[in-house]
């Protein structure tokens, strides 16, 4: 599975401030940390804070930190803050229905797979992306 450059990077940001949880960030320090675009990076920082994902500290070592901890934070929350989540099965083929009585020929097979997707995406928290895994 691909996801959207701006999902990647909000998933990079939200990584980002799971790890220093306490510690505010400046846009210009995820910027240089991320190397992602301070232009494109603003708006994604503008996107995570209007859902409430995180939130600006204000003063001299302001900056932004999670809203949440990183346990309460789905993947899928990220996801649907910055280019919406659909939780239901798409047909593999773009066909706009792929009805019952005549689905089509991967109809069970992909929407199988996709409920796997959706499940772990919504169950795999921003806590799990930054845990260390064991050694």
């Amino acid at each position: 599975m691909k996801f959207s450059r701006t999902t990647e990077y909000a998933l990079r940001v939200m990584a980002a401030l799971a790890r220093t949880p306490r510690h505010p960030h400046s846009s210009f320090a995820l910027h240089r940390e991320l190397r992602i675009p301070q232009k494109y990076l603003q708006r994604l920082l503008t996107t995570l804070t209007k859902r409430a994902l995180i939130r600006s500290v204000r003063g001299r070592n302001g900056g932004f930190v999670l809203a949440l901890p990183a346990r309460r934070i789905a993947l899928a929350d990220i996801i649907e803050a910055v280019e919406g989540f659909d939780r239901q099965p798409q047909c593999l083929f773009g066909f706009a229905e792929c009805r019952l009585d005549q689905p089509c020929a991967m109809h069970e097979r992909w929407a199988r797979h996709q409920r796997a997707v959706v499940r772990t995406l919504t169950t795999a928290t921003l806590a799990d992306v930054v845990s260390s895994p064991p050694r």
